[in-house]
């Protein structure tokens, strides 16, 4: 399609568009390897989000203006033009990505896709015209199920293509949290999961496309993990930690927590959604519900005594609801084996062994979970010795 040809109908998208734009992408396509570097996968990732996800476009062509694309990429200088050409020749020459999918019967099938067909523009107009191919077009228009959205306005922040995949899969996992927490359609240990995702290191590799790249640990974590987090955690609406899991004397896999800041951006589809809107009601009430119970709890009395929390921490909904949630009960079936001087002593232990941020008290329910968690392993041992 020529930029001439275009359809009235057929909105160009300009960089205040952006703002209220969701980008959707299947989870096969989140979790594939981008056989491509930054620049050619954020372009993607731009004209993916200029898609109307209920209607495939004319022609599967989208339209965005030169200067929203130098907005995005903060193109200020007099090369940019030539700049822009590069990076959408590399995108058509070298970017592809690798999908691997479980077919009907539960086997792999695995899938080697170029993400674009041609794009257009000319000195005279605004306008560029980028078409994407037929085989990429059923990961991004009319997804009924298992798939991604997520703020392009993130991604636009994002200055390492380990931060945007990474991100990517952070957001799946999350939205699948969002979607199922407080229902039944999945286990509390399954949510838990997706608020909180394992991924074996290989896998990760294999997803990040460093197989063969910085193959010590310590190089691997430099360069690839601690530089993606520090800037999606500075960048996005998300907060980003990790544990390191051993199986030996190796590291296996990546335990992260996923946690999210006040949004700098509602996704459009909710802001007028009743259901949604209603389950936020719901969910403000139970938390304040679980607010004022943690206030009465005993457990917060021993947490005060021993420093771990302080009056901040106690006028804090959100921080309290969530010890209420996620690690007084853990309380109380440590209390069922070693009563409450076990509760106790193992607070006590706690708060003289807390050490560098977790004393800052930022992250003071996972602390205190993943204690209890770890010690209650032990003593759940030590019983049946």
């Amino acid at each position: 399609m020529q930029i001439s040809d275009r359809n009235k109908s057929q909105k160009v998208i300009h960089m205040e568009d952006l703002y209220l734009q969701k980008t959707v992408e299947h989870n096969d396509l989140v979790t594939s390897v981008a056989k491509m570097d930054k620049v050619p996968l954020k372009f993607f990732e731009l004209a993916v989000s200029c898609l109307n996800t209920e209607h495939t476009p004319e022609n599967n062509t989208v339209f965005l203006s030169k200067k929203t694309l130098f907005s995005f990429f903060k193109a200020e200088d007099n090369d940019k033009h030539a700049r822009f050409k590069k990076a959408l020749t590399t995108l058509h020459r070298q970017s592809i990505f690798e999908v691997q999918e479980v077919n009907a019967k539960g086997k792999l099938n695995f899938k080697i896709i170029s993400p674009i067909s041609s794009s257009e523009w000319n000195d005279y107009n605004d306008v560029v015209a980028i078409k994407f191919t037929e085989d990429i077009m059923p990961y991004l228009i009319d997804l009924k199920r298992n798939f991604t959205q997520y703020l392009i306005t993130d991604i636009m922040e994002l200055n390492s293509k380990y931060s945007i995949i990474l991100y990517k899969w952070f957001s799946m996992n999350y939205n699948q949290y969002d979607t199922y927490k407080g229902t039944s359609k999945r286990t509390k240990n399954q949510i838990n999961q997706m608020k909180n995702p394992y991924i074996d290191i290989q896998e990760l590799r294999k997803m990040t496309n460093t197989v063969s790249e910085y193959e010590r640990i310590f190089d691997f974590e430099k360069n690839i993990l601690k530089t993606a987090l520090e800037e999606i955690n500075k960048h996005t609406h998300f907060s980003i930690t990790y544990d390191k899991i051993k199986k030996g004397r190796s590291i296996s896999g990546i335990q992260f927590y996923i946690d999210k800041k006040v949004a700098k951006n509602s996704l459009p589809y909710k802001e007028n959604d009743s259901e949604y809107i209603k389950d936020k009601v719901q969910q403000e009430q139970e938390q304040q519900e679980l607010f004022n119970k943690a206030v009465q709890n005993k457990y917060t009395t021993i947490l005060g005594e021993n420093l771990l929390i302080g009056f901040r921490d106690m006028q804090d909904v959100t921080k309290m609801a969530n010890l209420q949630k996620q690690v007084y009960p853990l309380y109380d079936e440590l209390k069922k084996l070693r009563g409450m001087n076990g509760v106790k002593y193992h607070v006590s232990y706690v708060a003289n062994h807390k050490n560098g941020a977790e004393s800052q008290l930022q992250n003071i329910v996972k602390y205190l979970k993943r204690s209890i968690e770890q010690y209650l392993q032990i003593v759940k041992i030590q019983n049946i010795d």
